[in-house]
């Protein structure tokens, strides 16, 4: 699938719309991931899915990887963590919510760069530190 070129500076794009792709490029990670280790029952599927993507796992991930971050990706997840959704959070408090936004934008922002390596890195990261949490 070839991607469209994009014109804005990934610098320049409202965090919140970092988080909604980071969102979407995270749960094609951890679905694949999934399907790889051999779940194939839909709703086996749903529920490991549910436990990489949660508010919960996804603050959890943040702040363990912060310290590790470089300067440039620790400022989008600084903006991705102080935007306003103007929604709130259904099954996590505020804290939560606003470090998975945080991760969410750091994935967005790096699939705007076109850093896929990078990505797969934070990705492979996340991975352990859910996988861990057991």
């Amino acid at each position: 699938m070839q991607k469209e070129e994009l014109t804005r500076d990934p610098n320049l794009t409202n965090p919140l719309v970092l988080a909604f792709l980071g969102d979407a490029t995270y749960s094609h990670c951890v679905r694949y991931h999934l399907i790889a280790k051999g779940l194939v029952k839909p709703n086996q599927l749903h529920k490991a899915a549910n436990r990489y993507v949660s508010a919960k796992a996804q603050a959890n991930v943040m702040l363990t990887l912060m310290p590790t971050l470089p300067e440039e990706e620790l400022n989008v997840v600084k903006r991705g963590r102080n935007a306003k959704s103007g929604s709130s959070a259904k099954n996590a408090d505020i804290i939560d919510y606003r470090h998975a936004t945080a991760f969410e934008a750091l994935i967005g922002y790096l699939y705007l760069c076109g850093k896929e390596e990078r990505i797969a890195e934070i990705v492979q990261q996340a991975f352990a530190i859910v996988e861990g949490e057991s």
